[in-house]
């Protein structure tokens, strides 16, 4: 396996709104949402702003919380076959969490970089807000004070994907199903995550479907690459 493929650090984050009770939010965070909340109502006035809470808010560090964090990276057997190990990190205490993600990448290389879909939009940026609202140093793969752009060690697939147009999204699914990758989705989709997890309590299908996520991010990049995507059997959860 070549050095660039070795030092990549596959991730993706799960996240839901701080609470599932905006009636439980502190009047100043009341305040500070109604004001979010005032620029959807500009394209859709029949929600309320304790729905749009509900249904929005952890799309935003500042009301929501990191509850799963997915990480994996390309192996090598005695076949010198590539293949891919992934894990997913997942609690309800976020402290805790973020800890234990910050002393993983704390422990490798300095050449590691940090590859997500969409990441340099929200994964990266994300946990690097949760980690100071919690009182947790940034690990030096995540802190960008003083770093020039080509110094950054952040990869997105989303980026290089758009080939310099800052205008196009395209979903990782969708780029799933262009590459023929298989899906990520199985019994729940990004949008359901919320209620998985306040009206499920079932935690562990979502790490399931963000580990799911993390396989299909690395296939991408390795498409992107020129190269083929890894056999199932390579693929060790």
């Amino acid at each position: 396996m070549n050095q660039e493929l070795r030092d990549i650090l596959f991730l993706d984050i799960e996240t839901v709104g701080c609470s599932d009770d905006y009636n439980s939010l502190d009047d100043r965070l009341k305040v500070q949402w109604a004001r979010k909340a005032n620029f959807f109502k500009q394209r859709d006035d029949q929600h309320t702003d304790e729905i749009l809470f509900y249904e929005r808010a952890g799309i935003y560090a500042e009301f929501g919380k990191v509850i799963v964090i997915g990480i994996g990276r390309y192996t090598e057997n005695e076949k010198r076959e590539l293949g891919f190990k992934v894990k997913s990190l997942y609690g309800e205490d976020e402290r805790k969490l973020l800890q234990e993600f910050k002393a993983i990448v704390d422990k490798m290389d300095a050449s590691t970089k940090l590859c997500a879909h969409n990441g340099k939009e929200f994964d990266f940026p994300y946990l690097s807000r949760r980690m100071l609202v919690n009182d947790i140093s940034l690990p030096s793969v995540l802190n960008l004070a003083g770093k020039k752009s080509w110094e950054v060690p952040h990869l997105d697939t989303m980026e290089l994907w758009k080939f310099g147009d800052y205008k196009h999204y395209t979903s990782l699914d969708l780029l799933a199903a262009i590459f023929n990758i298989p899906s990520s989705k199985g019994e729940i989709d990004g949008s359901q995550v919320n209620e998985v997890y306040y009206k499920e309590k079932n935690i562990k299908k979502i790490a399931d479907y963000c580990q799911r996520d993390v396989i299909v991010v690395a296939q991408l990049y390795l498409k992107m690459k020129g190269l083929g995507i890894i056999p199932t059997q390579h693929i060790i959860s």
